[in-house]
């Protein structure tokens, strides 16, 4: 990562999923917000405060919410839609692929509670939801890393064809990338630094740790580059199978279950390319996980930048 785009102390903007909505409603004056009675934690109330009148909550009813935002679609409006990770993709599965990425409706859903985001086990926690959402067609998928990438795809979704899910980043979120110099690419990897001893493949929030892991491990003499990607579809196989070649290994972390997620990507991209690499997985494992603070689950599950560390050492020895 180049200084001028790294952001030194990592402060925190509140709210970017409202900043960028914001920004959008001004271009996009057929703009509209739904929420399933979660606006409050979803970061809607600037926008149902400037905008009244194009802001709907539905109730605790998430088949209602995508239904009622694909209806408005049809008449022509830009439907964002917020709720939880695990309640619009369990509860509301069927209804986005049919009623909105079927008919390629303008609806926009943005997710909360991403991964261990939420402390509230099995329920809250949407650990499969990327793998769900990217076996549906006419689907685009995003993860963002940080409040730069969450207040630019708020931004920008109302521009992108079709049904989007998009995984929300909420109040305070760290500042990773500089605003000023780097942009969201809709189906293509960002690649930070040179080193070829271990090449990090990372997506949302777990590229913050990867940052700091690979710091960490230059320090010990272990050289290190990042390919991050906020789109989990259409996913840049060709940005990852040109990466695989400059690196002598892959460790892919995401804040999710491997079998269907990044690491799934990974595997597929490279066999396809005929290309082999040692790899190691940070994932979710393949389990209901815990409650707990979100600093226990990433160390309980090896997602903390730390684990990562250790569990990249071991790997190499």
């Amino acid at each position: 990562m180049s200084e001028s785009e790294a952001v030194v102390g990592r402060p925190a903007l509140f709210a970017p999923f409202s900043h960028g909505i914001l920004k959008a409603a001004e271009r996009h004056d057929n703009l509209v917000l739904l929420t399933a009675d979660l606006g409050k934690y979803t970061d809607t109330a600037d926008f149902r405060h400037k905008h009244p009148e194009r802001f709907f909550n539905v109730g605790m009813a998430e088949q209602s919410l995508v239904m009622t935002a694909a209806g408005l679609s049809k008449v022509g409006k830009v439907a964002y839609c917020t709720t939880y990770g695990t309640f619009a993709t369990r509860r509301a599965y069927d209804f986005l692929a049919i009623a909105c990425a079927h008919s390629e409706e303008n609806v926009k859903m943005f997710a909360g509670n991403p991964g261990l985001a939420s402390g509230y086990g099995g329920t809250h926690q949407a650990n499969e939801d990327l793998g769900l959402m990217r076996a549906i067609p006419n689907m685009t998928v995003l993860d963002p890393c940080d409040a730069t990438e969450m207040e630019q795809i708020a931004e920008m979704a109302a521009e992108i064809p079709g049904t989007v899910y998009c995984r929300l980043l909420r109040a305070n979120v760290p500042v990773v990338f500089d605003p000023a110099t780097h942009r969201v690419q809709v189906g293509k990897g960002h690649v930070i630094g040179n080193g070829g001893d271990i090449g990090f493949v990372s997506t949302g929030s777990m590229t913050e740790r990867v940052i700091d892991a690979s710091r960490a491990l230059a320090e010990r003499g272990v050289s290190s580059s990042i390919f991050h990607s906020a789109t989990i579809k259409p996913f840049d196989a060709q940005g990852l199978v040109e990466f695989a070649h400059s690196v002598k290994r892959l460790v892919v972390c995401e804040n999710h279950v491997a079998s269907v997620g990044l690491a799934g990507l990974a595997v597929e991209a490279l066999y396809e390319a005929g290309l082999h690499r040692p790899m190691l997985k940070v994932a979710i494992p393949d389990q209901f996980t815990e409650c707990g603070s979100h600093a226990y689950l990433l160390d309980k599950y090896g997602l903390s930048t730390q684990r990562i560390i250790e569990r990249v050492e071991a790997w190499l020895i």
